[in-house]
């Protein structure tokens, strides 16, 4: 009988303790100091408190205090506007006990997301490392990396916090997501804070809120053909509740994505995966947000044309109002997955964030792409956008294949006219169908002015 009241006592005690911690005023991980908030904009603070619970936050940017009540839940939420960019500014957030949050600046969010070359740092070979580390210091980046989880339904929380970029927090930061910020607020003058919540080896599948796939057959069926690999999660939605969901609705400017190469098995549903992660993000945040992904580079990959699937599906992807894509097949490597060069794709991401959604810059911020294709006797004429300054990096264009009614490709002359291409081939008498770049480490060597190279395409559906 002692035995059993003293188990009693302990329960009672571990009981209360718990009930006394869970009166305090808590948040999630996405707040915490050396923070950036988005400015000129309205900010969700939201947190967990004793039911009832008032809970009032001060901060430094402003005399006004800002007042919520714990709903029967046990939530809280408010909406703060934030001024321009600046800071540093301290925060505070009390009811019972009281949270404070300093070094917080006020400037431009965006989240960084995708697999393994989002994911890729400096430690693990960049070119130029040992410089581009040594000169990394800049407190007026902030970075945050949510470290890798899963869930079979969407969290609450997840574990990270923020931290200034110096020479030893850069170098295991996602290279990409740094180089981004660091021409992002060197051209704007202002304060950037990124967070990069990425996975290596995983599908687009695993990163969208669960209800898009279950309700709709045709992204189920492309998601079964994901098979279990050691490295990471492909079921779908496990990766997105446990490393998206708790930071929403936390306010960003934008996104950058970077995957792809994990759905070569399901190439062909990826115009309509991505595009639907897009619109599912945008709903789940409540705003069209800019979403700007990363074409993924031409590489050795083991079935033929699957790597060149996925490109032209993200090229397809385009579709969806408000995206832009990187075309990276220049500063690839056909050898290896992860190429060095992450500073040109951080800058390309930053220059058309400057060009499209910040204005400061007027500038050709992506490579060619396919807009139409006309039919000339035996000459198919091929329009691009983004096209002025059309031209060859060779004396003769080698990329272009052609097809008539049958369907059999054959290499094709081009030859550039008026920013079109004139193709044609002596063995395709009516041709109906033109192909460009079409193989999985095919390397175009068509470009515009502003030397972007051109995106792969077929004209087939």
């Amino acid at each position: 009988m002692k035995l059993h009241l003293k188990r009693a006592l302990l329960a009672l005690v571990i009981t209360g303790f718990f009930q006394t911690s869970g009166a305090n005023v808590s948040m999630p991980e996405i707040f915490s100091d050396n923070m950036v908030l988005q400015q000129k904009s309205e900010i969700t603070f939201w947190g967990w408190a004793k039911t009832m619970e008032k809970v009032t936050l001060r901060a430094g940017w402003t005399e006004k205090e800002f007042t919520a009540v714990a709903s029967d839940q046990g939530k809280w939420s408010m909406v703060v506007p934030t001024p321009q960019a600046g800071g540093p500014y301290e925060i505070s957030i009390s009811g019972y006990n009281e949270i404070k949050f300093s070094n917080v600046l006020i400037g431009e969010v965006w989240l960084c997301s995708g697999q393994s070359n989002m994911e890729w740092t400096a430690r693990s070979g960049i070119n130029n490392a040992e410089e581009e580390v040594k000169n990394a210091a800049n407190p007026r980046v902030r970075l945050f990396t949510v470290n890798n989880a899963t869930s079979r339904c969407p969290q609450d929380h997840f574990t990270g916090k923020w931290i200034e970029c110096t020479p030893e927090t850069m170098q295991y930061f996602s290279a990409i997501a740094y180089f981004f910020a660091r021409d992002l607020s060197s051209e704007l003058g202002i304060p950037v804070g990124v967070i990069n919540s990425s996975w290596g080896g995983t599908p687009a599948e695993a990163w969208m809120p669960e209800e898009i796939i279950r309700e709709n057959d045709f992204l189920k069926s492309a998601a079964s053909l994901q098979k279990p690999v050691p490295w990471g999660p492909v079921e779908p939605a496990k990766i997105y509740n446990s490393m998206i969901s708790p930071m929403i609705p936390f306010r960003i400017a934008g996104v950058l994505w970077y995957q792809g190469e994990a759905n070569t098995v399901n190439a062909y549903a990826y115009k309509d995966l991505l595009s639907a992660l897009i619109t599912g993000w945008r709903s789940k945040w409540g705003y069209e947000f800019p979403f700007y992904f990363a074409q993924i580079a031409p590489y050795k990959y083991g079935r033929p044309n699957e790597g060149t699937e996925v490109r032209d599906a993200q090229r397809r992807a385009l579709s969806v109002p408000n995206t832009g894509m990187l075309i990276l097949s220049d500063i690839g490597d056909t050898t290896n997955i992860h190429p060095k060069n992450k500073q040109d794709v951080g800058l390309r991401f930053a220059n058309m964030a400057l060009n499209r959604f910040y204005k400061t810059k007027s500038i050709e911020d992506s490579g060619p792409l396919f807009k139409a294709m006309t039919i000339e006797k035996n000459k198919a004429v091929i329009e691009f956008d983004h096209a002025e300054g059309l031209h060859s990096s060779e004396k003769k264009i080698s990329c272009f294949e052609i097809a008539g009614g049958d369907g059999i490709f054959f290499p094709a002359t081009a030859k550039i006219r008026d920013q079109k291409v004139i193709v044609q081939c002596d063995k395709v008498k009516e041709p109906e169908k033109v192909r460009f770049a079409w193989g999985n480490t095919a390397t175009p060597d068509l470009f515009n002015g502003a030397g972007l190279p051109a995106s792969c395409f077929t004209t087939e559906d």
